[in-house]
């Protein structure tokens, strides 16, 4: 039947534990398996033996961080169930042609009313050729946060959190289990009790939109935040006397516990020099995301981001009549590429940074983000001396190709 069949990949390298391997790639009922018990236990070969013409299989990109794409705006299109499922699906089957193989749909900071439609129909959804890249749980970026930091957020809609974790349910709802990642400012919070209420519920907590200062970041650290929402954007400068969150990356006072950061590798939100500088500080926190809105995908021209229409020119999306950055254009696999030249790394660091560990924050790394045995087959195959994608694999099923 379709789930037993097994699957060779030959004439391959592979990413797998740091390395780029010369080594044939197995797969069977979604899952990447270890051939040697088909051998010696099943006494069975492949159903399917594919021929990868030398290219490199890497596992599939993971974008945390994407407010929509291709004509679809998640903060405003998604209306009723049948708008919440058809914006999911259309960015969801076009990230296939990045190489994305999972991503968090995020909401940028909106009404009450929209947070508790969609969180009312969204479900997360397996990935395939009809469905598109693996919806994962929703990222949620706001309305807790700075007015000072609000970026393109509409102002009319932040709250400053008073009313304590009350005013979380008043806004999205009881219902957290379909949400992955909230980002929120932690000055708003500075006794943390939201922030470990939150966390306790299951979901992630991402710094970000802030003023906060290093002390501010750290006590959220301890209490269970672990994320920082796109680095060096919307939030205060690093200054040698208070380097604010961005000193979360160096910091001995977070009691052992990591930090992810998101950051947006395409020239525009984040310098060359920056990302070099991001990298060689703390890589191992390192998560490429796209912050990826309605316009990507599409030609320059005047868009919408939740309440605000923002206008397009290359790899530049502003606030309509401002010099307001609101979210980007390029997209995760031209993301890789850029970490890899800018920051003057390796291929298995610059595609670790959109794959292992954004799992590893995501706490999916035993399924996701690896080439490891038994985790789901979610991968790509490319063409590494040119750096060019040539298909695109979910549950060891081609779902894209060149």
């Amino acid at each position: 039947m379709f789930h037993n069949s097994i699957k060779k990949f030959t004439n391959c390298y592979i990413l797998r534990d740091n390395e780029i391997i010369k080594e044939d790639l197995w797969a069977r009922g979604g899952k990447i398996i270890n051939p040697e018990p088909l051998f010696f236990e099943e006494k069975i070969g492949p159903s399917e033996v594919i021929d990868c013409n030398g290219s490199l299989i890497a596992p599939g990109l993971i974008d945390l961080q994407i407010n929509g794409g291709f004509g679809v705006d998640f903060s405003k299109d998604m209306k009723d169930e049948k708008s919440v499922r058809d914006s999911i699906r259309t960015v969801a089957r076009k990230l296939l042609a990045h190489g994305v193989t999972s991503f968090c749909p995020t909401l940028v900071t909106s009404p009450p009313e929209v947070y508790h439609t969609v969180l009312k129909y969204f479900k997360r959804q397996p990935g395939s050729k009809e469905n598109g890249a693996n919806v994962l749980g929703l990222h949620l970026e706001g309305p807790f946060i700075s007015k000072e930091k609000k970026g393109a957020h509409p102002e009319q809609y932040l709250q400053d959190l008073k009313g304590g974790f009350k005013d979380v349910e008043d806004t999205y709802g009881k219902d957290l289990s379909n949400v992955d990642i909230i980002t929120m400012a932690p000055e708003l919070d500075k006794e943390c009790h939201v922030v470990k209420t939150i966390r306790d519920k299951g979901v992630l907590i991402s710094l970000g939109h802030s003023m906060a200062n290093l002390k501010d970041g750290e006590e959220a650290v301890k209490h269970g935040a672990s994320l920082i929402t796109h680095l060096f954007n919307a939030m205060s400068a690093f200054h040698h006397r208070d380097p604010g969150l961005i000193g979360l990356l160096t910091t001995n006072n977070l009691d052992h516990r990591k930090v992810h950061y998101g950051i947006i590798a395409d020239g525009v939100h984040c310098e060359q020099a920056s990302l070099k500088l991001a990298y060689n500080t703390n890589y191992e926190g390192m998560c490429l995301i796209t912050d990826g809105i309605v316009a990507l995908g599409l030609e320059d021209g005047v868009y919408t981001l939740g309440e605000q229409c923002v206008e397009v020119k290359g790899l530049r999306a502003v606030v309509v009549g401002t010099n307001t950055l609101c979210g980007a254009i390029g997209n995760l696999f031209d993301a890789v590429k850029n970490l890899h030249d800018w920051a003057e790394c390796s291929w298995v660091d610059a595609i670790n940074a959109a794959t292992l560990h954004p799992a590893i924050a995501l706490k999916l790394k035993e399924s996701k983000g690896t080439l490891k045995f038994d985790g789901d087959a979610d991968f790509i195959l490319l063409n590494l001396e040119e750096f060019k994608l040539k298909s695109t694999w979910i549950s060891g099923n081609c779902v894209y190709q060149v």
